[in-house]
């Protein structure tokens, strides 16, 4: 967040493993997994959402490939009508759907997949989301024998049309659409945990140390990947997003991912992370303006959200906002 360093420079102008935390000694994960080659489970969590599509286009690539695979696809509570079209995924080979009878939360459906899950390696893929190319899964098959433990793929968006989604749109555009060379200089800044491949030991080990199902947990994801040292690549495999939130439900969602930030601040076990919002916070602080900071915000507030709300928002304005608003939860 350059632009708001320089906002507040200027206003200044005058490895041990314990269980149920956060902090743990990842060797004994990674000392522990032996491969098991081209063996690969596909995990989808979903709520009120058309997986099929997704499953299909993965199915189709799988069985291009030589790897034994599942897929298995859980909505997590929703009793949508558009389980009625998920119902065809277990008609696909290797593939099985699921609806939960109550909403578990996103984490705690993230764990259950897992748990299910058969194989050494995990790939994630958000419902709302479908591959960038044919041979996304081939792309991921050369990983399943390197020294990695988590590959991230990475997001892409379609051209966006509509302005009551320009928003989300503008922020994944700039934000979330990064090419691997550039991510992989700071492996554990863009964390996007809706296309992934990760060693499941791994995945277990940090997962089930996170009892809260709060929004956002990305943010804490990457700081525990960098807390216990997990050796992260980036790849260009993307997927594109078409879930974009209309711009009111994107607001809605960020300042409950605020609560993420907020877990992470208060956190005595994760001592570093490289979240451009918290470091902009921690800047804030050691100056003395937060108060002061917040105070401006406050008042410019009603202009700031009419123009997030509006065709053409600016990302600026948007990193004010959201900064703003974890001072005052953090207070």
């Amino acid at each position: 967040m350059p632009a708001i360093d320089n906002l507040i420079d200027a206003l200044t102008w005058r490895k041990q493993y314990r269980c149920n935390n956060l902090f743990l000694d990842i060797n004994s994960c990674q000392n522990s997994y032996i491969s098991t080659n081209s063996m690969l489970s596909i995990l989808i969590p979903t709520y009120n959402y058309n997986a099929f599509p997704l499953a299909e286009a993965l199915v189709v690539q799988l069985r291009k490939t030589t790897i034994t695979y599942e897929l298995i696809c859980i909505d997590d509570g929703s009793f949508s009508a558009l389980n009625t079209d998920n119902q065809k995924i277990n008609n696909l080979k290797n593939a099985t759907f699921i609806a939960h009878h109550k909403n578990l939360g996103r984490n705690a459906n993230r764990q259950f997949l897992a748990e299910q899950a058969n194989y050494d390696w995990l790939l994630f893929i958000d419902s709302d989301t479908i591959p960038k190319h044919d041979h996304f899964i081939a792309d991921y098959i050369p990983f399943f024998e390197k020294a990695h433990d988590v590959i991230f793929g990475g997001f892409a968006y379609q051209k966006n049309t509509d302005p009551k989604k320009s928003l989300r749109y503008n922020f994944g555009k700039s934000r979330e659409e990064v090419k691997a060379s550039k991510r992989n200089s700071m492996p554990y800044k863009v964390i996007i945990s809706a296309n992934f491949l990760i060693k499941k030991d791994i995945f277990m080990t940090l997962n089930k140390s996170v009892t809260t199902n709060i929004y956002g947990l990305d943010y804490l994801f990457g700081a525990m990947l960098k807390q216990n040292h997990i050796n992260v690549f980036h790849a260009d495999n993307e997927v594109y997003h078409l879930g974009i939130d209309e711009n009111a439900d994107y607001l809605r969602k960020t300042k409950r991912a605020i609560e993420a930030l907020t877990l992470i601040k208060t956190s005595t076990e994760i001592k570093t992370h490289d979240i451009s919002l918290l470091k902009a916070y921690e800047k804030l602080k050691k100056v003395g303006l937060r108060n002061l900071f917040s105070h401006l915000v406050k008042i410019a507030n009603p202009l700031i959200e009419k123009n997030l709300l509006g065709s053409k928002p600016k990302l600026f304005l948007f990193d004010i906002y959201r900064l703003a608003h974890f001072i005052t939860r953090s207070k």
